[in-house]
């Protein structure tokens, strides 16, 4: 299946681990449960990770989606 937008990329890793960077340095890592147009982006089991260390386990969170600057499967 070709991939020609976007969101079909993003459709394609839901329910798979994906790191989330921010403006801000910080990485997320979780599986990607829900995004929409915005990219407002929901992970499960996330990992908060800063400078390559992770600083604490957070489980569900919501991820303003003006922050994120890259979305990548693990």
């Amino acid at each position: 299946m070709e991939e020609s937008r976007p969101l079909d990329a993003l459709n394609h890793a839901r329910n798979k681990i994906v790191m989330v960077d921010l403006k801000t340095g910080v990485r997320y890592v979780g599986k990607l449960k829900a995004f929409d147009i915005h990219i407002n982006t929901v992970l499960d089991d996330a990992e908060e990770h800063y400078n390559g260390e992770i600083r604490r386990k957070l489980g569900t969170v919501f991820i303003r989606g003006d922050t994120i600057t890259i979305i990548s499967p693990a």
